[in-house]
């Protein structure tokens, strides 16, 4: 992005403004425009199946799945980012800093299939800036190495309760969305690597 002359950092509507215009994505982090990688095909595999089991989950309910094309802002922190997957429930609120209306800011459910190169902002400061969102009930995490599913819930006194679900005969159940998915559905046709390198 090319900056006024004499910024480092950008602007959250210039960002925005920048973002809604480009043709690949960008996080907004505290200033820092920082592009995304690509995903590996087990990564979009393991998307587009947990999408299709949760959607089959939800048939009927008002809430949404959607892909990582929505962008999710929490403008507090700031942080604007698009989570691989996300859960709305009722009406979507957007984030009145958009006039593009491209950012949602009340998911109640943010997934992200971990990858070696994020793994570590994923569990960290990325789930920090989340929770910050009041309307987050669950955060769950997604191996590409095992079949393993993460899910962090939030009690109705704020504090968070996680559990690991592994191996394919397992299922994984989110409070939030009263919706469990079995493990075997979400890694079909995924072949795992001993490299943790891949993905």
């Amino acid at each position: 992005m090319q900056l006024p002359s004499g910024k480092n950092l950008a602007t959250v509507a210039e960002y925005l403004k920048y973002e809604n215009a480009a043709t690949s994505k960008h996080e907004y982090r505290d200033g820092e425009i920082v592009a995304m990688a690509g995903n590996s095909y087990n990564h979009s595999l393991i998307a587009a199946n947990f999408a299709a089991e949760l959607h089959a989950q939800l048939k009927g309910k008002p809430s949404r799945v959607l892909d990582s094309n929505l962008r999710i802002g929490i403008p507090g922190t700031p942080l604007y980012t698009y989570p691989d997957l996300s859960v709305i429930c009722g009406p979507a609120q957007m984030d009145p800093n958009d006039p593009a209306g491209q950012t949602a800011t009340n998911p109640r459910v943010l997934v992200e299939i971990l990858s070696p190169s994020t793994e570590a902002y994923d569990r960290g400061e990325k789930f920090t800036r989340f929770r910050t969102l009041e309307s987050l009930q669950d955060y769950v995490l997604i191996s590409q190495q095992s079949p393993r599913i993460e899910v962090f819930h939030r009690q109705p006194d704020g504090t968070w309760i996680f559990t690991s679900t592994s191996g394919l005969e397992s299922r994984v159940r989110l409070a939030s969305v009263q919706a469990e998915v079995a493990l075997q559905e979400v890694y079909a046709g995924v072949e795992f690597s001993p490299d943790p390198a891949q993905g």
